[in-house]
């Protein structure tokens, strides 16, 4: 009951993931359509319910335009879990201030990269130029598409590709 579903807005754009229990329920109290089972049967005492994995809201929800949010996961997502200033791969990386704290730099998307323990460590407290080190790209805010917001569902779930590529 913990599988994650796809909902998609009353137009048909992908707008979160839930979990198969809150989706039945959204369901069965007439707020949601199934739209993409596959998943087996979920069985009552007295019925047996398609397992969604993709529903629709019948009615447009209005909603800010997302976002991703500021935070580690997200950095290490961006830049593909490499280091930007000598492009090795690992998943044991930390996150640099291009321009250091002390110096005024901010905890901000063009500011913030992913970098390994020994580039971090040659860095320092310095700025690029006095370190001598070079970005490999020039960070930015990823795009709040649907595509990039989902994109970690679509490995295990190519049943929702449809859903999110068109939008």
């Amino acid at each position: 009951m913990d599988t994650p579903v796809l909902v998609l807005n009353g137009n048909y754009a992908p707008i979160n993931v839930c979990t198969t229990r809150r989706a039945m329920g959204l369901i069965v109290v007439g707020k949601a359509n199934l739209v993409l089972d596959g998943r087996g049967v979920i069985r009552t005492v007295s019925k047996k319910f398609p397992k969604p994995s993709v529903i629709r809201l019948r009615e447009i929800v209005k909603l800010p335009r997302p976002q991703v949010k500021l935070n580690k996961k997200e950095i290490f997502r961006r830049d593909n879990y490499r280091c930007q200033y000598c492009g090795k791969h690992s998943h044991d990386l930390t996150v640099d201030h291009i321009v250091p704290q002390r110096l005024g730099g901010e905890s901000t998307w063009k500011n913030l990269i992913t970098a390994c323990a020994k580039c971090n460590h040659k860095k320092g407290g310095q700025t690029l130029q006095q370190s001598g080190l070079k970005l490999q790209s020039v960070p930015r805010q990823p795009p709040s598409s649907a595509k990039y917001i989902f994109k970690n569902y679509l490995r295990q779930y190519e049943e929702w590709e449809p859903f999110i590529h068109g939008w």
